[in-house]
């Protein structure tokens, strides 16, 4: 008997796919196997280049990274598996308006590199929840946000990656879809677990190149089928399926009047576009300036230059998911519209599993379909690619968050290679994790984007309201980041769990969900849940104690430059040199056998300790990790660049509002 896992079947059924498999040719095979000898091969050499036996070599690449990388890596780990079908989906659904989303980012990068960052580095910070610490005081609110980000890497990215990621497996391959996701963990752990943030960001690049080459080779295709951009636009207004129910009405299954503006009606519009102006913001600024993933490869730059710079590669390169992946995504329901547009529920759950929709195959099945052999490999390349890069970026981040954030309050004298140990062992917990797809297949009318921003438009402004708070305005304190940061989840969760409960149906079966509850369109309730926390932490602050500003001296805005000695709210929980004699005894080389030495090897660890720094030494590297002057020539450079980028994202706005 066949079972079923999430939807799919463990194999694929004869209803909707022939005998054969799209990808099972010579040709196709040889360009998959080439891409993963290409990526281990860069990913070993990374490994073996770089420092990854510290935890600034492992966890921040040794803060020697330059700027394309950092940009490319931005990117990738940006980019998941999760866009090529979500973006696709909801364009093959509803038009433009998700480019939108990508659009967005490029105004909110300019704000990461030129505001957050610089406190980031003057703090001497390893991760947002260590910030977060050094701002406030005591350790609730770390272990708060450490907890609350690693839930989310979870229950957004990481499950919607996989999801994704086993959609694209199932269109192309029809294998068993659990065995593959596996082999994939498998890989992409072999190089995070020993090579550390420089192996995932060199790594990073090259999929970064795969996924841009690759995607574009696909727009070419995509729309030469159609006959050129006018051609698109016409026929994607007229793409209605020929299968259609009297009982469902033709709004669900026929294309939205507004389908080729961005900016929509603030009331009717599926993207009201105050929602995706303010909304989305507030949703960017907590991923772009407050997540880990992200400021963590920020952070990993050699000087604040590279990093302005690595933000602005970055946000050019998110100017393409508009013409690559939504624009492809809506050819394919010109394409195949009774299947990506099928408006029945049964004739969906003969095409694709699910009665909600088919829109989350457009993508895939675009490229089984059109793409010659060879081609066909190479795009499957590009989404393992996409896959591989955003779970690597995660698996790489959580761990850092465990570690520093978690680890260390267990075992305040860990050694460095303890915590390297813990962070290693720590991202096979989560690949094992990571093997258990949630199912996320049903939410927000089967598109994968939609769930993903709705989830985090639900968890996420409350971060984002501390930490503009936090660095901005000096007067918030503690108590009233804690209990803001708390009753802001507990609103939040209030609507995702109600959505959970009642679903959030789809056009042609609506939620039953009350409108009190659910009627609010997601990115609405953002702004709300960002306005309300927002009051909560200045109401409670301004009616506790200040913290003095000796507390505040580079970790807040107004106090960036003071040169004055800060005094730590608390002690910290673990220093680089901390000591620890169970760890850190001195090797001899001849005495250690040939295990330890593959084990020390494999780590990146040092067969020796290295020399204990004095206290000049030791002040001189803070100094160092703590700077962030920059050359006045390149300063300008970045900062006219910088310009630019914001010229062309309103340019963009303003052409497809």
């Amino acid at each position: 008997m066949e079972r079923d896992y999430f939807g799919f079947s463990w194999v694929r059924s004869a209803e909707n796919t022939s005998s054969t498999y799209a990808i099972n040719n010579p040709a196709d095979i040889s360009v998959i196997v080439i891409y993963f000898l290409v990526v281990l091969a860069v990913g070993i050499w990374a490994m073996l280049s770089t420092n990854r036996g510290t935890v600034g070599g492992f966890f921040l690449a040794g803060r020697s990274m330059v700027w394309w990388p950092i940009g490319a890596s931005l990117f990738a780990s940006n980019i998941g598996s999760g866009h090529f079908v979500g973006l696709a989906g909801t364009g093959a659904a509803a038009g433009i308006a998700i480019g939108g989303f990508e659009w967005n980012a490029l105004v909110v990068v300019v704000i990461l590199g030129w505001l957050f960052v610089p406190i980031y580095i003057k703090a001497g910070v390893v991760t947002m929840p260590e910030y977060l610490k050094k701002r406030f005081g005591g350790q609730r609110i770390r272990i708060y946000l450490s907890v609350l980000s690693l839930l989310l890497y979870v229950f957004t990215k990481i499950s919607a990656d996989m999801f994704s990621g086993a959609i694209f497996i199932n269109q192309a391959l029809g294998l068993n879809i659990y065995l593959a996701v596996v082999l994939l963990l498998m890989i992409t752990a072999l190089y995070t677990v020993t090579g550390g943030l420089a192996a995932v960001i060199y790594t990073d690049t090259l999929q970064a190149i795969i996924m841009v080459i690759g995607s574009f080779i696909l727009m070419g295709y995509a729309f030469n089928a159609v006959g050129g951009y006018e051609n698109f636009v016409d026929k994607y207004m007229n793409a209605i399926p020929t299968l259609v129910s009297p009982n469902i009405s033709a709004s669900c299954y026929t294309p939205r009047p507004d389908s080729f503006h961005i900016f929509r009606d603030p009331l009717t519009g599926d993207m009201p576009w105050p929602g995706l102006v303010f909304g989305l913001t507030i949703l960017a600024t907590w991923y772009w300036c407050t997540d880990q993933v992200i400021v963590q490869r920020c952070l990993s730059a050699k000087n604040l230059s590279h990093v302005k710079a690595g933000c602005i590669l970055c946000g050019y390169l998110k100017l393409l998911p508009m013409f690559i992946m939504v624009f492809p995504g809506m050819i394919s329901r010109i394409l195949y519209t009774d299947v990506v547009a099928c408006a029945i529920p049964e004739e969906c759950k003969k095409y694709c599993g699910t009665t909600v929709g088919c829109t989350n195959i457009a993508y895939p099945k675009m490229v089984v379909d059109l793409m010659p052999r060879g081609l066909r490999g190479l795009m499957l390349s590009v989404m393992l690619a996409s896959l591989m890069s955003s779970l690597t970026s995660i698996f790489n981040s959580a761990s850092t968050l465990f570690t520093m954030d978690i680890y260390t309050k267990i075992r305040r004298t860990a050694s460095e290679k303890e915590l390297m140990i813990a962070g290693r062992l720590f991202i096979l917990a989560l690949i094992g994790v990571s093997r258990l797809i949630p199912i996320v297949q049903t939410a927000q009318s089967g598109q994968l984007f939609d769930y993903i921003q709705s989830i985090t438009s639900y968890l996420g402004p409350p971060i984002a309201s501390v930490f503009l708070l936090a660095i901005f305005c000096k007067r918030v304190n503690e108590p009233g980041a804690f209990y803001g940061l708390v009753i802001g989840l507990l609103i939040g969760l209030s609507r995702m769990l109600a959505e959970f409960a009642f679903g959030t149906g789809s056009c042609a079966s609506p939620s039953n969900c009350p409108k009190i509850i659910c009627g609010v369109h997601y990115l609405y309730f953002a702004i709300l849940l960002f306005g309300i926390t927002c009051l909560l932490v200045l109401g409670i602050s301004l009616m506790t104690k200040p913290i003095e500003d000796k507390y505040l001296y580079r970790l807040v805005w107004s106090l960036r430059n003071n040169k004055e000695d800060r005094e730590d709210l608390e002690e910290a929980d673990w220093t680089e040199n901390a000591d620890s004699e169970s760890m850190d005894v001195e090797e001899d080389p001849e005495e250690v056998g040939r295990c330890r030495k593959a084990y020390n090897w494999f780590c990146g660890f040092e067969q020796k300790k290295a020399p204990k720094l004095s206290e000049e030494e030791q002040a001189e590297l803070q100094r160092k990790l703590t700077d962030t002057s920059e050359h006045p020539t390149w300063r300008n450079v970045v900062n006219a660049n910088g310009i630019i980028l914001l010229t062309v994202a309103v340019f963009f706005h303003g052409f497809y509002a």
